[in-house]
């Protein structure tokens, strides 16, 4: 029975430690004891932005960490810890936790992995604030349009001054 036991946590390990390293992003928290209710409507809120929560057992989760490479992100994992998984969107979990954490005091970020590198709390922190995707274009775009649009007016100045001056009749 304990061979049994060994084998299906070994698995157990394995399977984390592919997760971990298949995602762009991972989010480690503590939860405090969330109620059914918040743990559902923070799972509602990372579903549907592609990402995964779950629940570890802490020896588990250390050791697939370790086995992946992430020795520091590890030893975090004293206590209740859950995961968030994101395979596309790099910014998405830490910006949903980060946000729910604001209103639920019991959820406390504590570290994570980004793109394969381990990231601090300041560092999720940074990542969770960071403005989105879609902001960051359109501040983008106004930054490359200011030159022009001040070109712009400033050729239409030139040429207002210049009809001016001939119908004044006035040469320089």
């Amino acid at each position: 029975m304990e061979r049994k036991a060994i084998k299906r946590k070994a698995s157990a390990v394995e399977a984390l430690k592919e997760k971990i390293l298949e995602a762009k992003t991972i989010v480690a928290f503590d939860d405090g004891g969330m109620t059914v209710k918040q743990s559902t409507d923070l799972r509602v809120k990372l579903h549907e932005q592609g990402c995964e929560m779950t629940i570890y057992k802490n020896n588990i989760a250390r050791r697939a960490l370790i086995l992946a490479g992430y020795e520091e992100t590890a030893l975090e994992f004293k206590g209740k810890k859950v995961m968030v998984f994101s395979y596309e969107d790099v910014i998405a979990p830490a910006k949903i936790v980060y946000e729910f954490a604001k209103t639920n005091r019991r959820v406390k970020l504590k570290a994570g992995v980004i793109e394969g590198k381990e990231a601090t709390y300041d560092e999720i922190i940074a990542l969770a604030t960071l403005p989105s995707y879609e902001t960051l274009l359109t501040q983008l775009a106004a930054g490359l349009l200011m030159p022009i649009r001040e070109l712009a007016i400033g050729l239409n100045m030139i040429a207002t001054e210049q009809e001016g001056v001939e119908e004044n009749g006035e040469t320089n």
